[in-house]
């Protein structure tokens, strides 16, 4: 790794979401790098998704309508 991936881990390792820090790590450095890893693949490969999971496309007129209440 360079330095400047150093850095983006070791950042992103102090600044895990709370849900990523809920679930506890013993190396918070090796969970970020992985979160890092996958972001990246995702930005590389726009269609990729995590595991078995389907990337799917709408278009804003698929959605469903908001709740009027």
């Amino acid at each position: 790794m360079t330095t400047d991936d150093d850095r983006r881990v070791e950042e992103r390792a102090a600044e895990l979401l709370p849900e990523e820090t809920s679930v506890g790590s013993d190396d918070p450095e090796a969970q970020a790098e992985a979160i890092l890893a996958e972001s990246d693949e995702r930005q590389a490969d726009r269609t990729a998704a995590p595991g078995n999971q389907v990337v799917e496309k709408r278009r804003s007129d698929e959605t469903a309508p908001p709740n009027s209440a």
